[in-house]
């Protein structure tokens, strides 16, 4: 009987190895290492869209592709970035941060954290698959306007079924973050005395349940249009195209802080480590956050000045918008505070941290300026909105990704990155950014329309510099590969004392320390 006893226990702790291991791990650290790499082939295969984008648009007239698979790619280009590299990507750090910040064993759910990643893969291969089709991918953008969305071949049904899907992993997963947070906090760890970053994703996974299924419904109704015979947005049959603008954009715009706030947390736990100072303003920064939250859902028309809404209308969303601007400003002041007269050191997390303060403070202005509603008629549509949103995400979302990575890698592996060599591809990535991005505002406010595959000659000049700056900073990232690479099979092991006297630091300056139970705060293994 007892030995009985003994199988059945061996056989419950009987760990997969090798592929199954991936397939069926609850494990926390596992998963956000697979939504991290899952991530970076993303960022890939968006990038490489991106490139054939730029390509296209290096001198005037048409050479490499036909307009149609064009819009293609800017349509794949956006959804895949959005809802395969970035969202992932902060989703991979706060599983593996999360259970260890706030001292917690594992996820509050790890099967349905399991299940969250896997449906990802299934998404995007679908997504991807329609590129295929007789008739193309999805060409309507990826805001998927009516009456575009509604034209054209077979491929919509199946972006619309992916998009569910990915809707159904962002909420799963923000559901599972709240439940670890709220429950499964150390003892003694008030809300309070969270650190920003957990601060960040708390508010971040309200925004997802609240945003997700508002697109759900808008892509349901393109859907019932599509297929069903409803006519929510078409004229013909007493629709209105424009009600799904309202509808897209009231998901749509608390998406864009979705991607942005675990950034605000990343960069609130760098700063503060290199400068060796408590972070600035602890409060006000769980303020501004929580603030920005709940005044992204009424701003929403701001992305539809030119639609023709009632002058209140435009003068309320004009102020809104112009709101928002306040609690990122105190943001932004609060980190500067933060490295204000502190013992600075500039190792490649601290770099990129620093970049993400400047360039996007450059994208929160020309946020402003199309924030101005008569200016906005002028911008709207151009490559300066263009502009402004990539360096929202890029030096925004996508740098702060790269510093944690930096920042946590010794965590993680026990392993140190070479300083030279990230030093190096920050560099070639910051200077890249900039050469590809900052001409698009001169070309916008010029007038050249997005989404089109040619242009007048007079915008040559400043269109062949962006391409050959998008190009540089695709090849850069090949590099952060090989940091990576050569990080994981070398044998430099990283010290206790990794971030010289930073080290922690994540508990005992981005928040009033914790008490808990361990005698210091827990490493991972």
């Amino acid at each position: 009987m007892s030995a009985n006893i003994h199988d059945i226990h061996d056989q419950h702790h009987h760990t997969p190895s090798g592929l199954m291991r991936w397939i069926t791990t609850t494990n926390h650290k596992d998963i956000g290492s697979l939504y991290l790499w899952f991530s970076l082939v993303m960022f890939f295969i968006g990038g490489f869209m991106a490139l054939i984008i730029r390509a296209e648009l290096f001198e005037p007239g048409l050479q490499l592709v036909i307009p149609g698979f064009f819009n293609q790619m800017t349509t794949m280009h956006a959804l895949i970035m959005i809802f395969g590299a970035v969202m992932p990507a902060f989703v991979g750090l706060a599983n593996w941060q999360i259970p260890i910040m706030i001292g917690a064993p594992d996820m509050a759910l790890p099967r349905l954290n399991n299940w969250s990643f896997w449906i990802l893969p299934f998404a995007f291969t679908m997504l991807l698959s329609t590129l295929f089709f007789d008739s193309g991918g999805p060409a309507a953008g990826w805001t998927l306007y009516p009456p575009l969305s509604l034209q054209g071949g077979n491929s919509m049904p199946f972006v619309i079924l992916s998009i569910h899907l990915l809707g159904i992993s962002s909420i799963l997963g923000a559901i599972n973050v709240i439940a670890t947070i709220l429950n499964m906090r150390a003892p003694g760890m008030t809300l309070m005395k969270m650190p920003i970053f957990i601060w960040t994703w708390l508010i971040t996974a309200f925004l997802l349940i609240a945003a997700m299924p508002v697109l759900a419904g808008a892509i349901t109704m393109l859907l019932t249009d599509r297929f069903f015979g409803t006519s929510f947005f078409t004229a013909s049959g007493g629709g209105d195209p424009v009600m799904f603008q309202h509808i897209f954009w009231f998901f749509g715009h608390p998406e864009v802080y979705i991607l942005i706030l675990p950034a605000f947390g990343i960069v609130s736990t760098i700063i503060p480590a290199f400068s060796r100072k408590k972070l600035f303003g602890y409060d006000s920064m769980v303020y501004a956050t929580a603030s920005i939250a709940l005044l992204s859902f009424i701003v929403w028309a701001h992305h539809m000045f030119t639609v023709g809404m009632p002058l209140a209308g435009e003068i309320f969303f004009m102020l809104t918008t112009m709101l928002i601007a306040v609690p990122t400003g105190v943001k932004v002041f609060n980190w500067v505070a933060t490295m204000w007269k502190g013992s600075m050191t500039f190792e490649t997390p601290m770099l990129f941290a620093l970049a993400f303060i400047i360039l996007f403070t450059i994208g929160g202005f020309s946020g402003l300026m199309l924030a101005m509603t008569p200016a906005d008629f002028q911008y709207h549509d151009t490559y300066f909105v263009v502009a402004h949103f990539h360096y929202v995400l890029v030096p925004g979302a996508v740098f702060a990704i790269i510093a944690a990575v930096y920042y946590w890698l010794p965590k993680w592996t026990g392993k140190m990155y070479s300083e030279s060599l990230g030093k190096l591809h920050f560099w070639l990535t910051t200077v890249f950014v900039n050469v590809t991005f900052f001409p698009m505002h001169f070309v916008g406010l010029a007038g050249m329309p997005r989404r089109i595959p040619d242009y007048p000659v007079q915008f040559a000049d400043f269109n062949a510099i962006a391409s050959v700056g998008a190009f540089g900073f695709g090849l850069s990232q090949i590099l952060f590969v090989y940091i990576l690479y050569n990080t994981l099979k070398k044998d430099v092991t990283a010290d206790d004392k990794v971030w010289d006297g930073a080290e922690g630091l994540e508990w005992t300056l981005s928040s009033p320390p914790p008490y808990h139970s361990f005698e210091k705060a827990p490493r991972v293994e």
